[in-house]
């Protein structure tokens, strides 16, 4: 990460709203919750609350990530989409491009993680004490010496995509963390939230919000 924070001053992309819901598309570079210290206070969740005092946090994307967020509107819709993320019983979808030319079309990474202390919030892969993390990924196409793929975690650890990614020998372009030289070298983080689907807290009714990857 950058020692400057300058969040994208963008309006607030609003992809749902209803009486126990919002859904929202971050912008990459924008915070999902406040750091420490005023000067990193901004952040989607009080950019949401500003407009919608009502909204509570549910999940987080890292800063550099863009796409799609839920917030709850209530007590109850946060407990229940919390316990929705707790069990795995959401489905994620990311677009990403990475470095070099992703092999085969499809597999999966099982790499347990852990938070690298001296180096927090780096993870690194653990084989001993490091937490479940599983990744399935598919090739979208290969691009001038880079893949985009989506990629589909099962679990949700801190870095993970970001982290599988380097462990296969292809991370994340732009990444600050994990990627080195020329595949540092891009204008942001290429990791979008492209599409979650979950079960709406009133009633249960399955549904799937989507937000276009704008890279």
């Amino acid at each position: 990460m950058s020692d400057a924070y300058n969040p994208p001053d963008t309006p607030l992309d609003i992809l749902h709203q209803d009486h126990e819901i919002l859904v929202a598309n971050k912008p990459a570079g924008l915070l999902s919750v406040p750091g420490k210290g005023a000067h990193l206070a901004d952040c989607l969740i009080a950019r949401i609350q500003a407009a919608f005092p009502d909204a509570l946090l549910v999940h987080r994307l890292d800063r550099d990530t863009s796409g799609v967020m839920v917030f709850a509107l209530t007590p109850q819709a946060q407990r229940h989409l919390g316990l929705q993320f707790e069990k795995r019983q959401t489905k994620k979808t990311y677009v990403a491009r990475v470095w070099g030319l992703l092999e085969p079309k499809t597999g999966t990474v099982d790499l347990p993680l852990i938070v690298d202390w001296p180096n927090r919030p780096r993870q690194m892969v653990d084989h001993e004490n490091g937490k479940p993390a599983v990744t399935d990924w598919r090739v979208v196409r290969h691009d001038n010496g880079t893949t985009r793929v989506r990629l589909f975690p099962k679990t949700g650890r801190s870095h993970q995509l970001r982290v599988h990614m380097k462990e296969l020998g292809h991370p994340i372009l732009g990444d600050p963390f994990y990627a080195e030289g020329a595949a540092r070298d891009a204008p942001r983080l290429m990791l979008h939230a492209e599409e979650l689907r979950l079960r709406h807290p009133d009633g249960g009714r399955g549904m799937s919000f989507r937000a276009k990857c704008p890279f």
